[in-house]
């Protein structure tokens, strides 16, 4: 029997054309701004579903980005954050993302789902900056984003990680109702 010893997961090469890492992304409207650009494109780009995350340091550059991956890469855990998550930590050489000290924000297209939401306690970061709700992704997609904490935005606030939701969030929507006409859906 054989047993992978690796795994490889990669962005669609549309990612280094969209994202400027020298840019400061200072504002909240900024950051996902980017996160619902990742998902546009995306859906327009490939089998991907309509989702995109960012993580940015404190200096609002970009260290990380991430689009949903889960049909190319027929990976169920390769959503948009995690993919974020996984290429900053790579990137910094740090499994929590803020433990050299730094402050980390994810800003994403959508809410997490309740993975994307578990890795977000543990991911490192600071912030998280949501476009459009779960009710919206469910509203206008097939997708299940599963069960959270009645209180999850208190959990995360508990653990040092404030949140702000609807920035940009009628756009979001946009992004999410375009995949939802189309019928796609994993």
């Amino acid at each position: 029997m054989f047993l992978p010893m690796q795994i490889h997961l990669t962005l669609p090469p549309w990612v280094e054309e969209l994202v400027d890492d020298s840019r400061r992304y200072v504002s909240d409207e900024e950051r996902v701004g980017l996160a619902v650009a990742l998902s546009r494109r995306n859906i327009e780009h490939g089998p991907g579903g309509p989702f995109g995350a960012a993580v940015f340091n404190a200096e609002g550059r970009v260290v990380s980005v991430g689009v949903n991956r889960v049909v190319p890469q027929t990976c169920s855990v390769a959503h948009a954050e995690m993919m974020a998550y996984m290429s900053a930590q790579q990137r910094l050489a740090s499994f929590r993302l803020n433990a050299g000290g730094g402050r980390y924000t994810l800003a994403t297209s959508a809410q997490p789902c309740c993975q994307c939401y578990g890795a977000t306690v543990w991911a490192g970061v600071d912030e998280l900056l949501i476009g459009a709700r779960a009710e919206d992704v469910e509203e206008l997609t097939e997708f299940d984003e599963g069960p959270l904490p009645a209180d999850w935005i208190g959990e995360l606030t508990r653990r040092g990680i404030a949140v702000r939701r609807d920035i940009l969030r009628d756009e979001a929507r946009g992004v999410l109702a375009a995949y939802g006409t189309r019928g796609a859906s994993y």
